[in-house]
């Protein structure tokens, strides 16, 4: 089958396409997925560059999430026929002409969304739902900080915390991410390459901070979210990118009585993945399926193009979602 392979680690044009890859079979609970798209994530960069491997047993091709059609169903699958056009959360494998996900993993196309555009929404969607409210437990009314706000996880995360009632802050790089960002529910907005986000944060809520913060930052932003956070406020930090390492003060912690809560999703055994999914189709889908919640799309690169993709994904330029179809 066709599918993005990488040999060894390194930049872009380490994602090399190949048409010989050995298609997979559905183990039991599994079903064989025939990929209309893949969702390009920063995971699957970091996979790229050798920092992220795959869990143990896990396709070692790149791609997290994927949509297309059933075209195989692996032993004690109920739920699902052959022929349900379905997305799903995967642990790898997703570059590619067929993949296979766990059954309890997929969820069916929502009305209002294209069988490509489905492809970004699993990732996202069960990443935000898991961090944000099942982890976070934001509430209506609270403060929500969001840093990258105009990014796949980012224009999900405005939207959802904006359907719970929340009061939605972000972070982007220029004017036009955070126009997008407004446009989807942003209430307040700031550019981190101009504004001090700790300083417009206490602002803007009169002195209170943040209840919820969802950093994809890490070091770099560690101290200033804890400043920036309400009392009995929740960081969740969920990325690395501004490094692994940072000193923290505990005695702010301490006096806000606040948590710092570092979690990864791939990694998750598949029962707590289940569970996750089956919030999401619960509390999430309807909210799609009636337009309220919609995935961003900034653009699609054919498979063999994935080195492309990767490298509009690492200058940032993006607005949402970067796909690759089939």
């Amino acid at each position: 089958m066709r599918a993005i392979t990488i040999p060894e680690p390194g930049e872009a044009d380490a994602l090399v396409p190949t048409t010989d890859e050995p298609t997979p079979m559905p183990g039991a609970g599994e079903v064989l997925i025939k990929v209309a798209a893949a969702g390009v994530n920063r995971a699957d960069v970091m996979q790229r560059k050798g920092f992220y491997p795959p869990p143990a047993g896990a396709s070692a091709l790149p791609g997290l999430e994927v949509s297309g059609v059933i075209e195989a169903l692996g032993a004690d699958v109920t739920g699902w026929v052959i022929g349900d056009e379905v997305c799903a959360l995967i642990d790898g494998g997703g570059y590619a002409e067929y993949t296979v996900a766990p059954a309890a993993q997929c969820l069916p196309v929502p009305a209002r969304v294209s069988l490509v555009d489905a492809a970004g929404l699993p990732e996202v969607v069960c990443t935000v739902w898991s961090n944000v409210f099942l982890t976070a437990n934001l509430q209506p009314g609270e403060v929500f900080l969001v840093h990258g706000g105009s990014s796949g996880i980012g224009t999900m995360a405005i939207q959802l915390a904006k359907q719970v009632g929340a009061t939605v802050a972000v972070t982007a790089g220029s004017a036009e991410k955070l126009e997008a960002c407004r446009a989807l529910g942003a209430d307040i907005l700031i550019n981190y390459r101009e504004q001090d986000f700790v300083e417009e944060i206490t602002a803007a809520t009169g002195g209170a901070g943040a209840n919820v913060i969802l950093d994809v930052v890490g070091a770099k932003y560690l101290e200033r979210n804890v400043t920036a956070l309400a009392t009995a406020g929740r960081l969740v930090v969920i990325g690395l990118l501004g490094g692994v390492k940072a000193e923290l003060n505990l005695n702010t912690l301490l006096s806000k009585r606040a948590a710092v809560i570092a979690t990864s999703l791939r990694a998750r055994p598949a029962a707590e993945k289940a569970t996750i999914v089956a919030a999401v189709r619960e509390h999430v889908w309807p909210l799609v399926e009636r337009g309220a919640v919609t995935p961003v799309v900034q653009r699609t690169y054919p498979l063999e193009q994935a080195a492309d993709a990767h490298r509009e994904m690492e200058s940032s330029a993006h607005i949402g979602k970067l796909l690759l179809t089939l």
